[in-house]
């Protein structure tokens, strides 16, 4: 099920190359109006491309570790903050993934409704929402809005949930699809009397945003610890942002939302960081981005991790520490990780916040961001952020508190589709395999 070998280097760059790219190249006039994009031939193949040669067709894994001992990780950078007191050692993390439930059709997105119910809600990609119990995948969907949801394409469907941080009180929900125009929808939906069970009825749209192209949508929604819900958003697709959304604060794509949707209509809130300025729309709290696949915020230290789908060679992970006032620019399309894009180009990075890691096309395409493991099982994961890549099935490890080498690595090589991460109300990590039908456990050995 795992594949872990000792030959395999992560070649993952370090930081001190923040300032490496040296120029006065300038970002291109924002457009919406360009004609017809071309297909995106960039190695990422987009956020959930069917993955292409090398890479095998996955095979359902099995719940045992591979015989072979853990490779020894190739280093990535870090310089997230950590308590002296916490030490995380990624050379002796072994982890491995245990079955929870098959069956699943295409499932992209995991999440928890905080109400006590231990409950693990499954969002498919045609529109369904299903939920697991006690180990056991419910016959009855929670949500099905497939006769809504446009799924025809690989980047589309329905990609996000998040749960209302007063759910229990309040019963609201909130979801990000894209419609059967392509264009993404987010609306609010509401439990009915039966726990699990939503009323598809229930339906509040909450903002629409149209899509120039099929790819790069986004479609992850999270509340922060702020109470607000954060929707990221692509740079409209295409190839190399060939609508110039990226270095636009004035458009929402590209971007990272921030509203308050506790009533609506929606309202922005008052500190976000173009409120009462001319430099960019009320709703954008962060930019410079190209496709935003899973973010999530640290239960302990209210880090915001940003995982980042690059084009031709990068992937890249973006953290936003606790305390940000916003406005942070993450650079696309003027670099690409850590690098001036495209390639061969020369830049200058110096205002644009860098990624804390990245990795080459040589190990995966589709970069699926994670979380930062807060549970209390595994006391090995602790302080570590996992994220991993759709196409190759690699998932690495970031400790990002009290690391004893300060690297990213390398911890284990799957047969799976990594579509999503995701955790339950004790801080437990799962993951969701887009091509097996499958949601895992990730668990130490």
């Amino acid at each position: 099920m795992l594949r872990r070998s000792g030959t395999t280097a992560v070649l993952l760059t370090l930081l001190m190359l923040l300032g490496a790219c040296t120029s006065n190249t300038e970002a291109g006039a924002p457009s919406v109006e360009a004609e017809e994009p071309p297909a995106d031939t960039g190695g990422d193949s987009g956020l959930l491309a069917q993955p292409t040669a090398p890479v095998e067709a996955p095979t359902e894994p099995s719940a045992e570790p591979a015989a072979e001992q853990p490779a020894e990780p190739s280093p990535a950078p870090t310089e997230a903050s950590a308590p002296e007191s916490a030490q995380v050692d990624l050379t002796v993390l072994n982890i491995a993934l245990e079955p929870v439930a098959g069956g699943l059709r295409s499932p992209i997105g995991l999440a928890h409704a905080g109400d006590g119910s231990r409950r693990l809600f499954v969002v498919e990609k045609d529109g369904t929402i299903r939920i697991i119990q006690d180990g056991q995948l419910l016959p009855q969907p929670f949500l099905d809005i497939t006769d809504r949801v446009g799924s025809s394409g690989s980047e589309q469907g329905l990609l996000g949930l998040a749960f209302h941080p007063e759910y229990t009180s309040t019963g609201f929900f909130f979801v990000n699809y894209t419609d059967a125009a392509g264009n993404t929808v987010v609306s609010r939906f509401r439990v009915t009397e039966d726990p699990n069970r939503a009323d598809p009825a229930s339906e509040e749209v909450v903002l629409t945003q149209e899509q120039p192209a099929s790819n790069h949508n986004g479609g992850h929604l999270a509340f922060g610890p702020d109470g607000y819900l954060y929707i990221g958003l692509g740079d409209g697709g295409g190839a190399g942002d060939v609508f110039g959304q990226g270095q636009n604060p004035h458009t929402w794509l590209g971007s990272m939302l921030r509203i308050d949707v506790d009533t609506l209509p929606y309202s922005v809130p008052p500190d976000n960081p173009f409120v009462g300025t001319s430099d960019g729309a009320d709703e954008v709290w962060a930019y410079g981005l190209r496709n935003p696949w899973r973010y999530s915020f640290d239960r302990a230290t209210n880090n915001l991790y940003i995982a980042d789908v690059g084009q031709n060679v990068y992937e890249e992970v973006n953290v936003q520490p606790a305390g940000s006032t916003g406005g942070e620019n993450y650079g696309w399309p003027i670099m690409e990780g850590l690098h001036c894009y495209p390639e061969g180009v020369s830049c200058d990075g110096s205002g644009f916040v860098q990624p804390i890691a990245e990795y080459s096309h040589e190990f995966g395409c589709s970069i699926t961001g994670g979380y930062v493991y807060r549970g209390e099982a595994f006391p090995a994961m602790q302080g570590v952020y996992f994220y991993g890549d759709f196409c190759s099935g690699i998932i690495w490890g970031l400790a990002v508190e009290g690391s004893m080498s300060g690297e990213s690595m390398q911890l284990a090589d799957t047969d799976t589709w990594i579509a999503s991460f995701g955790e339950d109300e004790a801080g437990e990590l799962y993951l969701a395999d887009m091509g097996g039908g499958m949601v895992y456990r990730v668990v130490a050995r």
